[in-house]
Protein backbone atom coordinates (compact mmCIF):
# COMPACT_ATOMS: atom_id res chain seq x y z
CA UNK A 1 0.00 0.00 0.00
CA UNK A 2 2.74 2.25 0.73
CA UNK A 3 4.10 1.50 -2.70
CA UNK A 4 0.73 2.32 -4.31
CA UNK A 5 0.58 5.64 -2.57
CA UNK A 6 3.96 6.29 -3.68
CA UNK A 7 3.01 5.38 -7.19
CA UNK A 8 -0.06 7.49 -6.85
CA UNK A 9 2.04 10.23 -5.37
CA UNK A 10 4.49 9.82 -8.20
CA UNK A 11 1.66 10.02 -10.74
CA UNK A 12 0.29 13.11 -9.00
CA UNK A 13 3.70 14.70 -8.88
CA UNK A 14 4.23 13.83 -12.52
CA UNK A 15 0.83 15.28 -13.37
CA UNK A 16 1.64 18.42 -11.39
CA UNK A 17 4.99 18.76 -13.19
CA UNK A 18 3.27 18.32 -16.56
CA UNK A 19 0.71 20.96 -15.59
CA UNK A 20 3.46 23.31 -14.43
CA UNK A 21 5.41 22.68 -17.65
CA UNK A 22 2.27 23.20 -19.75
CA UNK A 23 1.44 26.43 -17.92
CA UNK A 24 5.05 27.58 -18.29
CA UNK A 25 4.92 26.80 -22.03
CA UNK A 26 1.60 28.68 -22.34
CA UNK A 27 3.05 31.64 -20.42
CA UNK A 28 6.15 31.60 -22.67
CA UNK A 29 3.96 31.51 -25.78
CA UNK A 30 1.80 34.31 -24.39
CA UNK A 31 4.90 36.33 -23.53
CA UNK A 32 6.30 35.78 -27.06
CA UNK A 33 2.91 36.61 -28.56
CA UNK A 34 2.71 39.77 -26.43
CA UNK A 35 6.27 40.74 -27.41
CA UNK A 36 5.46 40.23 -31.11
CA UNK A 37 2.28 42.24 -30.69
CA UNK A 38 4.15 45.06 -28.94
CA UNK A 39 6.88 44.97 -31.60
CA UNK A 40 4.23 45.24 -34.34
CA UNK A 41 2.56 48.14 -32.54
CA UNK A 42 5.94 49.86 -32.13
CA UNK A 43 6.72 49.49 -35.84
CA UNK A 44 3.25 50.79 -36.72
CA UNK A 45 3.73 53.79 -34.38
CA UNK A 46 7.16 54.51 -35.90
CA UNK A 47 5.69 54.37 -39.42
CA UNK A 48 2.94 56.79 -38.34
CA UNK A 49 5.53 59.15 -36.80
CA UNK A 50 7.52 59.07 -40.07
CA UNK A 51 4.33 59.78 -42.05
CA UNK A 52 3.41 62.77 -39.85
CA UNK A 53 6.98 64.04 -39.91
CA UNK A 54 7.00 63.97 -43.73
CA UNK A 55 3.63 65.74 -43.83
CA UNK A 56 4.93 68.37 -41.41
CA UNK A 57 8.03 68.95 -43.56
CA UNK A 58 5.87 69.29 -46.70
CA UNK A 59 3.39 71.67 -45.02
CA UNK A 60 6.24 73.72 -43.55
CA UNK A 61 7.91 73.99 -46.99
CA UNK A 62 4.57 75.10 -48.53
CA UNK A 63 4.18 77.68 -45.76
CA UNK A 64 7.70 79.04 -46.34
CA UNK A 65 7.08 79.24 -50.11
CA UNK A 66 3.77 81.05 -49.54
CA UNK A 67 5.46 83.42 -47.12
CA UNK A 68 8.20 84.25 -49.66
CA UNK A 69 5.61 84.73 -52.43
CA UNK A 70 3.56 87.09 -50.24
CA UNK A 71 6.67 89.08 -49.31
CA UNK A 72 7.55 89.42 -53.01
CA UNK A 73 3.98 90.51 -53.86
CA UNK A 74 4.08 93.02 -51.01
CA UNK A 75 7.40 94.43 -52.23
CA UNK A 76 5.96 94.75 -55.76
CA UNK A 77 2.83 96.47 -54.44
CA UNK A 78 4.93 98.93 -52.44
CA UNK A 79 7.28 99.59 -55.39
CA UNK A 80 4.37 100.48 -57.69
CA UNK A 81 2.06 102.13 -55.15
CA UNK A 82 2.69 105.59 -56.63
CA UNK A 83 1.81 104.55 -60.17
CA UNK A 84 -1.58 106.31 -60.10
CA UNK A 85 0.10 109.50 -58.82
CA UNK A 86 2.66 109.36 -61.60
CA UNK A 87 -0.02 108.75 -64.25
CA UNK A 88 -1.99 111.77 -62.98
CA UNK A 89 1.13 113.95 -63.06
CA UNK A 90 1.72 113.14 -66.73
CA UNK A 91 -1.21 115.32 -67.82
CA UNK A 92 0.26 118.27 -65.91
CA UNK A 93 3.61 117.60 -67.51
CA UNK A 94 2.02 117.55 -70.97
CA UNK A 95 0.29 120.90 -70.33
CA UNK A 96 3.50 122.53 -69.15
CA UNK A 97 5.36 121.19 -72.15
CA UNK A 98 2.73 122.61 -74.51
CA UNK A 99 2.84 126.02 -72.79
CA UNK A 100 6.64 126.13 -73.10
CA UNK A 101 6.44 125.11 -76.76
CA UNK A 102 3.92 127.88 -77.52
CA UNK A 103 6.17 130.54 -75.96
CA UNK A 104 9.15 129.37 -78.01
CA UNK A 105 7.47 130.74 -81.14
CA UNK A 106 7.75 134.25 -79.74
CA UNK A 107 11.10 135.94 -80.29
CA UNK A 108 12.45 136.84 -76.83
CA UNK A 109 13.96 140.11 -78.08
CA UNK A 110 10.61 141.30 -79.43
CA UNK A 111 8.51 140.37 -76.42
CA UNK A 112 8.22 142.29 -73.26
CA UNK A 113 9.87 141.33 -70.04
CA UNK A 114 6.71 139.71 -68.60
CA UNK A 115 6.54 137.14 -71.39
CA UNK A 116 10.22 136.27 -70.91
CA UNK A 117 9.66 135.77 -67.17
CA UNK A 118 6.56 133.70 -67.91
CA UNK A 119 8.58 131.44 -70.19
CA UNK A 120 11.32 131.15 -67.60
CA UNK A 121 8.80 130.30 -64.87
CA UNK A 122 7.16 127.65 -67.03
CA UNK A 123 10.54 126.10 -67.83
CA UNK A 124 11.47 126.00 -64.14
CA UNK A 125 8.11 124.43 -63.25
CA UNK A 126 8.55 121.86 -65.99
CA UNK A 127 12.08 120.99 -64.78
CA UNK A 128 10.85 120.74 -61.19
CA UNK A 129 8.02 118.41 -62.24
CA UNK A 130 10.43 116.20 -64.22
CA UNK A 131 12.79 116.03 -61.22
CA UNK A 132 9.95 115.06 -58.85
CA UNK A 133 8.84 112.32 -61.21
CA UNK A 134 12.43 111.04 -61.59
CA UNK A 135 12.76 110.99 -57.81
CA UNK A 136 9.76 108.63 -57.73
CA UNK A 137 11.17 106.40 -60.48
CA UNK A 138 9.28 107.87 -63.44
CA UNK A 139 11.42 108.20 -66.57
CA UNK A 140 10.66 109.30 -70.12
CA UNK A 141 10.61 106.54 -72.75
CA UNK A 142 13.34 106.94 -75.37
CA UNK A 143 11.73 107.82 -78.67
CA UNK A 144 14.56 107.76 -81.20
CA UNK A 145 15.38 104.88 -83.51
CA UNK A 146 13.35 101.75 -84.19
CA UNK A 147 9.77 101.39 -83.00
CA UNK A 148 9.55 99.07 -79.94
CA UNK A 149 6.03 97.74 -79.22
CA UNK A 150 6.97 97.41 -75.54
CA UNK A 151 7.41 101.19 -75.21
CA UNK A 152 5.69 102.79 -78.22
CA UNK A 153 2.23 102.86 -79.73
CA UNK A 154 2.05 103.68 -83.44
CA UNK A 155 -0.72 106.12 -84.30
CA UNK A 156 0.15 106.36 -87.97
CA UNK A 157 2.77 105.54 -90.58
CA UNK A 158 4.18 108.24 -92.83
CA UNK A 159 6.48 108.50 -95.83
CA UNK A 160 9.93 109.73 -94.82
CA UNK A 161 13.10 109.97 -96.82
CA UNK A 162 15.08 110.79 -93.66
CA UNK A 163 14.09 107.66 -91.71
CA UNK A 164 14.36 103.93 -92.31
CA UNK A 165 11.29 101.67 -92.25
CA UNK A 166 9.78 101.26 -88.73
CA UNK A 167 11.91 104.08 -87.32
CA UNK A 168 10.15 106.74 -85.27
CA UNK A 169 9.49 109.90 -87.28
CA UNK A 170 7.52 111.98 -84.78
CA UNK A 171 6.40 111.74 -81.16
CA UNK A 172 2.82 112.92 -80.63
CA UNK A 173 2.82 112.18 -76.88
CA UNK A 174 5.77 111.12 -74.75
CA UNK A 175 5.70 107.77 -72.99
CA UNK A 176 6.88 107.06 -69.45
CA UNK A 177 8.11 104.14 -67.37
CA UNK A 178 8.06 103.69 -63.63
CA UNK A 179 10.82 101.45 -62.31
CA UNK A 180 11.05 99.69 -65.69
CA UNK A 181 7.26 99.22 -66.03
CA UNK A 182 5.56 101.14 -68.83
CA UNK A 183 2.82 103.34 -67.35
CA UNK A 184 2.09 105.09 -70.66
CA UNK A 185 3.51 104.15 -74.05
CA UNK A 186 4.84 106.88 -76.33
CA UNK A 187 2.39 107.78 -79.13
CA UNK A 188 4.48 107.91 -82.30
CA UNK A 189 4.41 107.92 -86.08
CA UNK A 190 6.80 105.63 -87.93
CA UNK A 191 8.26 105.53 -91.40
CA UNK A 192 6.62 103.23 -93.94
Amino acid sequence: MHDKKTEKDIKEESSIEETVETEAAVETEEAQSMEEKLQAELEEAQAEVTKYKNEYIRVHADFENSKKRLEKEKATAVAYSNEAFARDMLGVLDSLESAIASTEQIDVEDCNEAIAKFREGLALTYDQTVNVLKKHGVEEVAHEGVFDPNFHQVLMQVESEDHEKDHIVQVMQKGYTMKERVIRPAMVSTAK
